[in-house]
């Protein structure tokens, strides 16, 4: 396939550019060591059950579910942004009806779910969660509160830079990608082993979403764009 769930055809998997995507196994990444596959990936080839149904389901995406601050009675503790782009594929053509979902830690770095138990509080006015369909041209928009940086225990005084946790459904579910965007100039991107375990520089440039004054709205919220590009030689960089 050359898009994400495109039904126009079933097109042959076409592999990334080398060094442009993270490799399963990245020992610094610590999580990788156990889950990374032992024996060599046998690649099969795409059908049309890779662009046939279950699909999502559009009807059941709401018309604020891509607003993540106004979920609750209050208002979210932290700094508004708005965050939006395009899904394009590898000719820069958009892809309309994509779903794309995100989730996220709060403005002090925390998420909220029961594994989560380092000590930074919880917003009660903030699930971390939203969704939303791309238009005819591709485009998305979110608005939601900055994360904060938090602690893991991948290595000693280890922190993940803030970031933002996006998955793409083209109409099947087996169409899905998931990635994360970042912002710019954060201190910890020279730390962090999931972002470097990309060896390609400017491939993890492409994970960083860049400020747009265009889209920041005086006195209310600043702006970042992000597009997604599903592949060729500026593919974004995937989960894998």
């Amino acid at each position: 396939m050359d898009s994400v769930g495109t039904r126009a055809s079933a097109r042959p998997y076409a592999r990334p550019p080398e060094g442009s995507q993270p490799p399963s196994l990245y020992e610094p990444y610590r999580a990788t060591i156990k889950r990374a596959p032992l024996k060599p990936l046998v690649v099969l080839p795409h059908t049309l059950s890779e662009v046939t149904g279950p699909i999502f389901g559009h009807d059941r995406v709401g018309e604020s579910d891509n607003d993540l601050t106004c979920q609750h009675p209050g208002e979210p503790i932290g700094e508004r942004i708005i965050v939006s782009g395009r899904v394009l594929d590898s000719h820069g053509e958009p892809l309309p009806n994509a779903l794309i979902e995100i989730w996220q830690a709060n403005s002090a770095g925390r998420y909220r779910h029961i594994r989560d138990q380092h000590p930074a509080p919880l917003d009660p006015n903030f699930t971390g969660a939203g969704r939303t369909l791309t238009d005819e041209h591709g485009a998305y928009r979110f608005i939601t509160i900055k994360p904060g940086a938090y602690p893991w225990l991948n290595h000693y005084n280890a922190w993940r830079p803030a970031h933002i946790h996006f998955s793409v459904f083209g109409t099947a579910f087996i169409s899905r990608l998931v990635t994360q965007m970042y912002f710019p100039g954060d201190p910890l991107f020279a730390y962090d082993p999931i972002f470097q375990s990309i060896p390609d520089e400017r491939a993890r440039q492409r994970l960083i979403s860049k400020f747009d004054l265009e889209t920041t709205q005086p006195e209310w919220a600043k702006g970042f764009k992000f597009d997604i590009v599903l592949r060729g030689p500026e593919a974004t960089p995937f989960e894998t």
